[in-house]
């Protein structure tokens, strides 16, 4: 080999290492498109991820440097958001309005972020138009570090199991009842991935629907991954004669506790670890069936999948097992919820121990208090709220209007409680301090259950309860092991408070999960800034494949060439000097 084509391999190395570092990379080509599918035995119009409905697994390690090339086949814009994904120093990657324009049909779009510092279970799913009630999504997941430890024996394998109400109506049918300002109704059964119910009673399921099988070892114990991906149901999930063995959600390992059944709420995720025990004297049934509405009216809406030994002696048969007998004590679910509690002593992605970061003895820095209540009419629209605001996405995303100094995209005047004020539609967001440790206290006045989300973090579940939250109520805080995540329940006439730390610069959504209630405006945003960092340590530059949409919209340069065939160019580069690279490895070896 001639000393000069040495010379570039060896160039090429280095340039891999000098500009991407020694983290890996991690490429996937996600191409969004509709097709035509019946999980529910009537034929409609879903959102599938490469050709597949749910999308692929997405499975990358521990501080991987990961790639995404987006295309966009639908007839409406789109954005991908990455639930739990914490984007350290990179809301410009979080994939919602408030940091990124839409891609545009037809048009593609690489995502590039670090899986910085984070292990465990999480999803990805369309943000726009209510479109995750067509589908779009797929399962997340970031293994650990061979040098990291898992607290528990490695499993004999992993299964996704993606859960979620669904209805016949596609997302665009869904969006004109809500603008329209009705309810969306009673769903038309639940899939469990991405399929209807197995035919367990011959008078509420027909004929004709295909289910899930899962098939496993006897003897095994297999790492269950189960997200709730719906659009705004509540589920139990639990499979007939097996105990959950709960050991991680959303990125943090928990204390390992066993259960016969959980409720997963919308955008939530858990890790269970489940033995195949049993003698299979028959199949075994998987419910998701819902919580918290009349269960003789939603008899029809039930997840229904089937567990399959290899030495099965027949089919699944009989009644499903129950779900929780709590009709009368709303008190079951809350200490199902704080039992949840974080394994203080095991490593998490890194070394040192999850519970080294002793949030209780932090004081706190602000308050805020996120009030909700049922849906109202404002401006002559049916709108949700927190704290009578409901969120008017600006037509410049804000972090682009901070960069380019777009004045009137919003306003930092949101309130750190409820007020009197009169319901209204507004770009109101909150103004927070970096490095700042807050609490969030979420009440719920609505009728139905909520989940609340916070984009670009985790945060500490320290309590939760029924009426109205008063200051009083800090002393029941759990201070020592409380579990965190980015997902959590706010019950209907109750409260959940957690506690936050402002590490992460950006502009970050606070929201609610519920698809119907986020559509209609109940969400806001978190401003953090470091002034000082004027060297890009604490978050990272504007992307050079950025889009430009409102105010700036002149910025933006039309997209040559179809979205079939061209990447990024950045992305184009890493590819050339991640092949070079790869070459001299295997010239030297």
């Amino acid at each position: 080999m001639g000393s000069v084509t040495w010379l570039c391999l060896i160039c090429a190395g280095l340039v891999v290492r000098v500009c991407f570092g020694a983290d890996p990379f991690a490429n996937f080509e996600l191409v969004l498109s509709y097709i035509t599918a019946s999980p529910l035995g009537v034929p409609q119009q879903v959102i599938a991820v490469n050709g597949k409905f749910p999308g692929p697994v997405l499975n990358v390690t521990t501080n991987y440097n990961v790639v995404v090339n987006v295309r966009n086949k639908l007839d409406e814009s789109l954005l991908i958001t990455w639930s739990g994904i914490q984007m350290r120093r990179s809301s410009w990657q979080d994939g919602v309005l408030g940091t990124n324009c839409p891609i545009p049909p037809t048009w593609n779009w690489t995502y590039q972020f670090q899986a910085k510092d984070q292990i465990g279970s999480f999803f990805y799913y369309p943000s726009l138009h209510l479109q995750r009630a067509s589908g779009g999504f797929g399962s997340f997941i970031v293994t650990n570090r061979e040098i990291i430890p898992i607290p528990f024996a490695a499993p004999d394998g992993d299964i996704i199991i993606l859960i979620g109400d669904w209805y016949t109506r596609n997302h665009t049918a869904l969006r004109r009842a809500l603008d329209k300002g009705q309810d969306l109704g009673m769903p038309d059964g639940v899939l469990v991935n991405g399929k209807g119910p197995y035919r367990y009673n011959t008078t509420l399921v027909p004929d004709g629907i295909d289910h899930e099988t899962i098939k496993v070892d006897p003897g095994k114990t297999y790492r269950l991954r189960v997200h709730n991906v719906g659009v705004s149901t509540s589920l139990n999930f639990r499979i007939q004669n097996h105990n959950l063995l709960l050991v991680e959600t959303e990125g943090y390992y928990t204390t390992q506790q066993n259960y016969t059944s959980m409720d997963i709420h919308v955008g939530q995720s858990f890790s269970f670890l489940v033995s195949m025990d049993q003698n299979a004297s028959s199949d075994y049934y998987i419910v998701a069936s819902p919580r918290y509405v009349n269960q003789s009216l939603w008899q029809r809406v039930t997840g229904v999948a089937v567990l399959s030994y290899s030495n099965s002696k027949g089919k699944a048969s009989g009644p499903l097992p129950d779900p929780p007998n709590d009709a009368f004590d709303p008190s079951y679910a809350v200490n199902q919820a704080m039992s949840i509690r974080q394994n203080v002593t095991a490593s998490g992605a890194r070394p040192n121990p999850q519970g080294s970061f002793h949030y209780g003895s932090i004081n706190v820095t602000d308050s805020y208090v996120l009030k909700s209540v049922p849906p109202l009419i404002i401006d002559g629209k049916l709108r949700a709220t927190y704290n009578g605001i409901s969120f008017a996405n600006p037509e410049t995303p804000i972090r682009l209007a901070d960069e380019f100094k777009v004045k009137g995209a919003y306003k930092l005047d949101f309130p750190s409680k409820p007020g009197d004020r009169a319901p209204s539609l507004d770009r109101s967001i909150i103004d927070a301090t970096y490095k700042g440790f807050i609490e969030i206290v979420l009440q719920n006045n609505d009728t139905v259950i909520q989940t609340f989300h916070l984009d670009g973090y985790s945060f500490f579940v320290v309590g939760m309860g029924f009426g109205e939250w008063t200051e009083n109520n800090r002393g029941s805080y759990n201070r020592w092991d409380a579990i965190s995540r980015s997902t959590v329940q706010v019950y209907s006439g109750g409260w959940t408070a957690v506690y936050v730390s402002l590490d992460n610069v950006g502009i970050w959504n606070l929201r609610t999960e519920n698809l119907d209630r986020w559509y209609l405006g109940q969400e806001t945003y978190m401003r953090i800034t470091n002034p000082e960092d004027t060297s890009n340590k604490t978050e990272l530059p504007l992307p050079d494949n950025a889009l430009f949409c409102g105010a700036l919209s002149k910025m933006q340069k039309p997209q040559k060439g179809s979205a079939e065939s061209k990447l990024h160019s950045s992305t184009k580069l890493y590819i050339f000097l991640l092949v070079a690279f790869s070459t001299l490895i295997s010239v030297l070896a």
